[in-house]
């Protein structure tokens, strides 16, 4: 079969790009206060969830820290009450601290399977970076389509050059397609990363 390694490798990156659009997009649009149940963590105490040295240093401006308290949903809203309330953040937060969350559906971890509801920090700057993530994967998936149907690797010995491959998209719709997955998820990724930073 021709152009194998180009077809699998463009399904990988489509299978990425997917992937983090769909989990950025989760993340961002209750970070954002666009779902789930706007309400109040009040913190009783904050944990590291990395211990070693080398973990904090490669996990540096990550959720690095889980603060657990009491979720109490806000006026109006449909939201529980919930005691075993936790939250990932970035830092630690003194014991009595309110933090603003969104409440979302069932955590799915492996040790409390549908038991344990899922919270997001509410917060502009993180979900301006979320939405940064989303329209990033769509690169991905661009670059995915134009691998899986032109068969070009863009690693390794691709069975078609660059050349080709671009001059066999421009028979369709195909190279319009990419260019516009491509233009928009670049262009996209980076308004909301640079508005993150005004906000």
């Amino acid at each position: 079969m021709t152009h194998t390694i180009g077809r699998l490798g463009g399904a990988v990156f489509l299978i990425l790009g997917l992937l983090l659009s769909g989990y950025s997009t989760y993340e961002g649009v209750y970070a954002a206060g666009f779902a789930g149940t706007a309400g109040t963590l009040k913190v009783t105490s904050c944990e590291a969830k990395f211990h070693h040295n080398a973990s904090r240093r490669s996990r540096r401006g990550t959720d690095n820290v889980r603060c657990h308290g009491t979720f109490v949903p806000a006026p109006g809203t449909q939201g529980e009450r919930d005691s075993r309330a936790y939250v990932d953040t970035r830092r630690g937060y003194p014991e009595g601290t309110l933090l603003d969350v969104q409440q979302g559906g069932p955590a799915l971890s492996l040790t409390h399977l549908g038991e344990d509801r899922d919270y997001v920090a509410t917060d502009g700057k993180r979900a301006l970076r979320w939405f940064s993530g989303s329209l990033g994967g769509l690169v991905l998936i661009g670059l995915g389509i134009f691998c899986t149907a032109t068969g070009y690797a863009p690693f390794g010995r691709s069975q078609i050059t660059y050349e080709a491959a671009w001059e066999q998209s421009g028979r369709s719709t195909l190279r319009r397609t990419v260019i516009g997955f491509l233009g928009v998820g670049l262009v996209g990724a980076g308004l909301c990363w640079l508005a993150s930073l005004f906000v």
